[in-house]
């Protein structure tokens, strides 16, 4: 996978709204600041000498989604596929020919990793990393065949039309409408130190059997079919849809919320490897 260096207007798309392709600004957020906290000395050392002075990982974390209204054959295209994999079963095989998300996540180590790449490079590469070990713990971002991630399972949510990968993206998410600080905050609360022991993986291979077995049992079941009213009839020929509410929240906010934990704790984990030697970036020009 050859990725081009990127001109510097490309950045200004940046400000341009896109829809969420991942766990959502929320989300990509609370796994980043999570992941922040546990940095070791050397990894935040050279996290901050490549974002630079002001970006955080949690202000980074987001930059790939943002960057899909970018024009140009890159970023309408080439990167893509790489916010997800799809898996039939629990093992991952290989990527397909226009990659994937584990391919780019092996890219994007290497770039951090050769010290004659450009800081610019260093900076796209870290921010997708970021980003990338984010989706890969959203189960929905190991899709099955055909239906592209849950994207193309109508549901409602709370009686309003979307779709099931949009509900674990953002809908889930936000449901309890805290901050991204205040849901981390939350969460590191909850986590333990076997937590992090336990969850200690920089095998990405790992994740994705987890999202794998994960992701079948968050669709919905009889149990979130709404129940016929009087008051409120179908239209002839219009479906029934599933209406996710208060029994789905109860049902999936814990392994939300734990997601997203192990998110955390493996993009520390990820970043404390990739970050254990010293690693100078090449001398850029006096200002």
């Amino acid at each position: 996978m050859r990725i081009p260096a990127f001109a510097i207007a490309a950045a200004a798309a940046a400000l341009i709204p896109t829809p969420a392709l991942a766990w959502g600004k929320t989300g990509h957020r609370v796994v980043a600041a999570i992941a922040d906290t546990q940095l070791s000395g050397l990894a935040r050392a050279h996290v901050e000498q490549i974002l630079g002075y002001g970006e955080s990982l949690a202000d980074a974390a987001n930059w790939p989604d943002e960057m899909r209204s970018a024009p140009g054959v890159f970023w309408q295209k080439t990167a893509t596929p790489w916010h997800y994999v799809t898996l039939n079963g629990i093992v991952y095989d290989h990527a397909p020919p226009e990659g994937d998300a584990l391919e780019a996540l092996d890219h994007f180590t290497a770039v951090l990793k050769d010290p004659k790449a450009s800081l610019t490079d260093k900076q796209t590469a870290l921010r997708f990393i970021i980003h990338l070990v984010g989706d890969l713990h959203q189960p929905l971002h190991v899709g099955k065949c055909c239906d592209r991630g849950g994207n193309d399972v109508k549901v409602t949510w709370f009686g309003k039309p979307t779709n099931l990968h949009a509900v674990w993206d953002s809908q889930l998410v936000d449901d309890e409408q805290l901050s991204y600080t205040e849901l981390a905050a939350k969460l590191e609360r909850h986590m333990t130190p076997q937590d992090v022991v336990k969850w200690w993986d920089i095998n990405p291979r790992d994740w994705i059997s987890e999202s794998g077995e994960l992701r079948d049992t968050l669709y919905p079941t009889a149990a979130d079919m709404p129940k016929p009213s009087k008051d409120k009839k179908a239209k002839k020929g219009e479906p029934v849809l599933p209406d996710l509410s208060y029994s789905y929240v109860y049902r999936f906010t814990p392994l939300m919320e734990k997601r997203l934990s192990q998110g955390g704790v493996r993009l520390a984990a990820y970043l404390n490897a990739i970050f254990s030697e010293p690693q100078p970036l090449p001398e850029t020009p006096a200002r």
